[in-house]
């Protein structure tokens, strides 16, 4: 019994001795918590000195780690500081915004790694920070195992558990922090993880895709995860078999068979004449006009004169309204029913309103024009247009319907859409464009919501010869005609 107690005061001394040594010179020695590790066991009575029985690391202020900029990727090197999440002094934890920088492509939030306290910011806002370069200094505790260890009393032989964050001989094993903590609680040994991060790095997914296959689930970590015994064999609760839904077949490519063959045909007909005069239109410089047009009143006009429409064997549209009211514009702005010479010379101002219709056929596209419009009536024009989409339907319309236009108007809307840019047909200078008539909520002049019938216009005009104010105004006059369908009556001739 005497010389179990001596051994034992003689191991005191030897402690006290080591703790002395790791002390730095201060005012005053404070008690240290348990920082330092004492192993006994039966070997500690033969007082070998070929054998040290703990360990210690160093208690000091912490490590400071440089945080750098990883990799933001897609060939980013250099970013702009644009905010700060903290500042020197305070405590930030992993995955705690540090800051946000900017780059040419995106806005990114860097996150920390470490636990522990700021002590440098390496730039202000606005400056550029670069990938590879500290960020910001960050002060650790040395004693969660980030921090190097220092002044180590070896121990006799490294157990099992004790490997398991260590560095393999010739090999450093590349992880976070927080993914080395994950790994720890869970009793993984890094070096059996295979990492599929850059350069073999471990990462989360990695350590939780390890737990599956060992454990058939995902063990959710915890700061302080308790160590659990392990169940007897009676009590060993059978694991789940693998998910086979998660592996997903790769389909077998099979070659189409397709025995269809290219087939090339002559342009010919009227596809013919486009390429010519789409050719030719390349060289005009087109500018565009939009505008909005309400057609309530006109709408509940041609509902009332489509039974006396009928009663004369005439199908009553929108056009025939539309081409009168641009006759009448013309008659103002006659600039527009002009045409151009090639040597760009001279102008011509054409005393016919012959105005072109664009028509789909199944010939393709073409545009009939109604001739003398300034002198016929909307009931004319609706029998003369009747009669052209008769003859085009049938494609018997003959070069008399097709040329001698001096200005157009095609009517997309018919097929859908509310805007188009319309390509000027030489050697006129102006064609318009017209949308889809829609229903829409609009605000009368008493700031009430009514139901009103909108449709969208889009001009194209020669802007060699025809300026923007002339195409607005012309423009202007052309919508209060439909918008007040009985204003055309004061122009009528």
């Amino acid at each position: 019994m005497k010389l179990l107690k001596d051994a034992h005061l003689l191991y005191i001394n030897r402690i006290k001795r080591v703790c002395v040594h790791h002390v730095r010179s201060c005012s005053s020695i404070r008690f240290i918590k348990s920082k330092y590790a004492c192993v006994f066991d039966k070997s500690a009575f033969n007082f070998s000195h070929q054998h040290r029985f703990f360990r210690t690391s160093a208690v000091s202020r912490g490590q400071i780690v440089q945080f750098k900029l990883s990799d933001i990727g897609e060939g980013i090197t250099e970013v702009t500081v644009k905010e700060w999440y903290i500042k020197e002094g305070d405590s930030v934890s992993q995955f705690d915004s540090i800051c946000e920088v900017q780059s040419d492509k995106a806005s990114v939030t860097i996150t920390s790694r470490y636990d522990g306290v700021i002590r440098k910011l390496h730039y202000n806002l606005d400056e550029i920070a670069y990938v590879g370069k500290p960020l910001v200094d960050i002060e650790i505790d040395a004693s969660k195992g980030v921090a190097p260890e220092e002044d180590v009393v070896e121990t006799p032989a490294m157990s099992h558990e004790e490997h398991t964050h260590q560095e393999i001989k010739g090999h450093k094993t590349l992880a976070t922090p927080a993914v080395r903590r994950l790994a720890m609680e869970n009793n993984i040994k890094l070096s059996e993880v295979i990492g599929t991060g850059k350069d073999n790095r471990i990462l989360k997914e990695d350590i939780l895709n390890f737990l599956a296959k060992q454990t058939g689930a995902i063990l959710p970590p915890s700061p302080k995860a308790e160590i659990i015994a392990p169940l007897s064999k009676s009590e060993t609760v059978p694991t789940a078999p693998k998910d086979k839904a998660r592996k997903i077949p790769i389909p077998i490519s099979r070659p189409i068979v397709f025995s269809g063959k290219d087939k090339t045909e002559p342009v010919t007909g009227f596809h013919k004449a486009m390429v010519k005069t789409m050719s030719a239109a390349l060289k005009i410089p087109h500018f565009g006009y939009c505008d909005e047009i309400d057609l309530t009143h006109l709408v509940q006009l041609r509902e009332e004169l489509k039974p006396l429409a009928q009663s004369r064997g005439i199908k009553l549209s929108f056009m025939p309204f539309f081409i009168k009211a641009a006759s009448l514009g013309l008659l103002q702005y006659p600039i527009l029913n002009a045409s151009l010479d090639e040597s760009c010379q001279n102008v011509t101002y054409k005393a016919s309103h012959n105005i072109g219709v664009a028509m789909d056929t199944e010939q393709g596209l073409i545009v009939p024009n109604v001739k003398n419009v300034q002198v016929s009536s909307i009931f004319e024009i609706a029998s003369e247009l009747n009669r052209l989409q008769a003859l085009g339907s049938a494609g018997q319309l003959g070069t008399n319907d097709l040329t001698g236009g001096t200005f157009t108007l095609s009517n997309i809307g018919t097929i859908g859409g509310t805007y188009a840019k319309a390509v000027i047909l030489p050697p006129e200078v102006a064609i318009g464009a017209l949308g889809k008539i829609q229903v829409l909520p609009r605000f009368n002049g008493k700031g009430e919501v009514f139901k009103a019938q909108i449709m969208n216009v889009s001009w194209s005009a020669d802007h060699r010869i025809i300026d923007g104010a002339t195409m607005a105004r012309f423009s202007n006059l052309w919508k209060s005609y439909l918008e007040n369908p009985a204003s055309m009556l004061l122009d009528l001739k």
